[in-house]
């Protein structure tokens, strides 16, 4: 059983975990819908919405990124979108209903982000890079320590 303050804190990673998995759907069906449109121009159409000049470098390695896109390109970042959805809405599903599989399944695919956020934060010494490392660590910490708890009850209780 856990107690009011843990179930809180593992309520709230369960929600995040299944946000992400609806941001990530909302964008994967966003790349589905390209597929029939002119990725060319939906680029074109959202570098002119931000003012930026499509002759500039960086607008043009954008547009250049667009126009090299295929269907197949899409279809594979999209499938690739509802996988990683499908796996945050099984651990959301698993942290809310303190299933022991989700609590290794979170702190797994938390743990997968680290090596990039320690990269990202010595590439740039910014507080968003030093939050977001530090905000991953301690959940990937948290969920570990909860299960290691919750096992070692486990087996006090048995013997």
């Amino acid at each position: 059983m856990r107690s009011a303050a843990v179930d809180s804190a593992v309520r709230l990673i369960a929600l995040f975990e299944a946000f992400k998995g609806v941001l990530v759907l909302l964008v994967g069906t966003g790349v589905i819908a390209l597929r029939h449109k002119g990725v060319y121009d939906v680029a074109l159409s959202l570098l002119e919405h931000a003012h930026l000049n499509p002759a500039s470098r960086y607008p043009h390695i954008f547009l250049d990124a667009a126009s090299d896109l295929q269907n197949t390109r899409l279809v594979v970042l999209a499938a690739g979108a509802a996988c990683y959805s499908a796996l945050r809405f099984v651990e959301a599903y698993g942290l809310l209903f303190a299933r022991g599989w989700a609590e290794m399944l979170a702190a797994l695919s938390g743990a997968i982000y680290l090596p990039f956020e320690i990269a990202g934060l010595l590439e740039h010494r910014t507080l968003l890079h030093a939050g977001m490392l530090l905000a991953n660590l301690v959940v990937v910490v948290a969920i570990m320590l909860y299960a290691l708890v919750r096992k070692r009850r486990a087996l006090q209780s048995k013997a």
